[in-house]
């Protein structure tokens, strides 16, 4: 009997901790499919260039991710023709949350260089397939 219900409870705690893994792996796949999506949409002249994370270093992902959701919101679409795929990214992206950062980074958001949208989303899925 004991056995049983230890088996019982070593199965549940398995299937929890997988299902919590696979649904972080599923959620930055949706990201970068909205990438994708939006690379196409997105205003390239005669806009702000935006700050963009590189190659942050081992503890500093999270921070850079928070960096690359916060500026996807200064984006802006191409015309009044893509507006409507351009809304639904920018629903995927409020909703998407960062996990806190485990250790303060020394660097922030304004000292990364800035870079043209395009290029932007570019790092940004670089950075997502990397995670």
């Amino acid at each position: 009997m004991e056995r049983t219900i230890m088996f019982c409870m070593l199965l549940f705690c398995s299937s929890t901790a997988l299902a919590a893994a696979s649904h972080r792996a599923l959620k930055y796949r949706q990201i970068l499919l909205t990438i994708e999506k939006l690379e196409p949409t997105v205003k390239d002249k005669d806009v702000e260039w935006l700050h963009t994370p590189e190659n942050p270093v081992e503890g500093c992902v999270d921070t850079a991710l928070s960096c690359f959701k916060n500026s996807t919101l200064q984006l802006q679409p191409l015309n009044s023709q893509v507006n409507a795929t351009f809304t639904k990214a920018m629903k995927v992206f409020r909703k998407y949350t960062v996990r806190g950062p485990g250790k303060q980074c020394e660097s922030s958001c304004e000292s990364y260089k800035k870079k043209t949208p395009k290029e932007f989303l570019k790092s940004f899925a670089k950075l997502i397939q990397k995670v």
